[in-house]
């Protein structure tokens, strides 16, 4: 199972697991920001701050994250970073039609619900010809599946087939043949206690008190940094746009955290001063989206983080709906969780394997 593709799986999932949770970490920290400015900015960020609220009022939440971006703006922002290397073409066009969904259900508000209030989970990954990675948390169960053959083509590089496993191996015969397994996720958790291991989650949880230690040290310098105003739409459309200067407000929130790191997960290393210092010196925007008080897409452009001018956009765009399925697949074959590699793809989703 391990090889260029799995590994290249494997740095995909990655990226967009960072990427998810960077633009979910800007919406919260500027909501935070919202009683903190001018009586102008305040009714700008208070609308923000009510639509995501209205969103924890729901018990059922998708999203969708993408690039609205061809590959050919994908190559013309990458030649400005300063790589010697350019992207491979196929490279630039396959990151141009990924698509991540996420769907969660809860027998709760999602403001209120615990993980015992999950009805089901969903995260997929989706490319321009289909169905790349999904998986899905459902009772006591995560389900898997991914097409290693469409993602080999789209990185131009060969993977390895079901032919290259024996008979005894049906479970990465499965996953190579693009069908469900499943692995019992309380048998995971009991064999990483046995292998003295903490479960999954104790080290990568920031506990309430410390969440409310990190926004408190974050809310004045956001609220110092960053503007809203508000932008009318037509049909209950309003815009609602945060400005700021990147490196600026990047020095500020690092600075406050610093004198927190102890009460940080382990691995979350904080940026040296001197790193920041290469941080873009220009402004960037985050465009909220509002629809009838809901909020209903974030959107942000990053080629404003590559520093230098830029000949194109790069506009990341984050959409909110209603869940769909997350129920069981069937049909999927049980993965013993002694067999699951803790550096394979299927490991990642799970934060390592064992």
């Amino acid at each position: 199972m391990r090889g260029r593709a799995a590994s290249h799986e494997e740095t995909i999932i990655t990226v967009i697991r960072k990427t998810v949770t960077a633009v979910g970490c800007t919406a919260v920290l500027l909501t935070a920001a919202a009683a903190c400015g001018t009586v102008q900015n305040l009714t700008a960020g208070q609308k923000v701050d009510q639509a995501v609220s209205r969103l924890g009022e729901q018990k059922s939440l998708a999203f969708q994250l993408d690039l609205d971006a061809d590959a050919a703006a994908i190559d013309a922002v990458a030649g400005e970073d300063g790589s010697e290397e350019p992207l491979p073409p196929e490279f630039a066009k396959f990151v141009s039609g990924l698509q991540v969904d996420v769907s969660v259900k809860s027998r709760k508000e999602l403001a209120d619900s615990g993980e015992k209030d999950l009805v089901g989970t969903s995260v997929k990954i989706a490319g321009a010809d289909g169905v790349l990675v999904e998986y899905r948390i459902v009772g006591d169960f995560m389900y898997y599946r991914s097409d290693m053959k469409a993602i080999g083509e789209a990185m131009g590089f060969p993977v390895p087939t079901a032919d290259d496993f024996s008979s005894d191996q049906k479970e990465f015969r499965k996953i190579l043949e693009g069908e469900w397994v499943k692995v019992d996720t309380k048998e995971l958790e009991r064999a990483r206690k046995s292998a003295g291991g903490a479960p999954k989650g104790d080290d990568e949880e920031i506990d309430a008190k410390t969440q409310k230690k990190v926004l408190d040290a974050v809310r004045g310098v956001i609220g110092h940094e960053v503007r809203f105003r508000t932008k009318g739409g037509s049909g209950g459309v309003e815009h609602v746009i945060a400005t700021g200067n990147v490196r600026d407000l990047l020095t500020g929130v690092f600075d406050k955290l610093r004198p927190l790191q102890k009460d940080l997960p382990a691995g979350a290393e904080l940026p040296a001063a001197e790193e920041l210092e290469e941080a873009p010196n220009k402004k960037a925007a985050v465009d909220f989206t509002l629809k009838d008080g809901d909020l209903r897409q974030i959107r942000f452009d990053l080629s404003v983080l590559v520093d230098g001018p830029v000949k194109a956009k790069l506009p990341l765009v984050l959409k909110f709906s209603e869940a769909g399925d997350v129920g069981a697949p069937s049909g999927a074959t049980e993965f013993p969780v002694g067999k699951i590699p803790g550096d394979s793809p299927l490991g990642a989703f799970m934060g390592g394997g064992l």
